[in-house]
């Protein structure tokens, strides 16, 4: 079986990076994508993705983005468990594997592939 997504939606805040346990560079990616499709009201909604990024992904794509910048995200979805307000709760994730960034603030660029690298 496969699980793999591409999503391409608007940065929804500026990305930090924090540092694992392990030293891994980890990032999160809150992604704003619009549906192409109208609701009961004539509005188009609008669905709100949080991905994580690891390594080289996580680092060039706070570097080289920002908050409202367009960008595509080629990932897996995968879920967790974590703990919140004394509850365990399922929290459902993309996990990046490519991001290309296509627009910066109104202006186009040539899209920038990361990926990470073979190990």
């Amino acid at each position: 079986m496969l699980n793999q997504v591409i999503l391409v939606g608007r940065l929804t805040r500026n990305i930090t990076i924090n540092k694992s346990e392990k030293g891994v560079s980890v990032a999160t990616i809150g992604l704003a994508i619009p549906r192409s499709f109208k609701n009961v009201e004539g509005n188009y909604d609008t669905d709100f993705v949080d991905c994580v990024a690891f390594n080289n992904i996580a680092t060039n794509t706070a570097e080289y983005c920002s908050k409202g910048d367009i960008v595509g995200v080629k990932g897996r979805i995968q879920s967790r468990r974590v703990e919140k307000d004394g509850r365990n709760e399922n929290v459902m994730e993309i996990v990046c594997e490519k991001v290309t960034f296509l627009s910066s603030k109104g202006k186009d660029v040539e899209p920038e592939f990361i990926e990470e690298d073979e190990e």
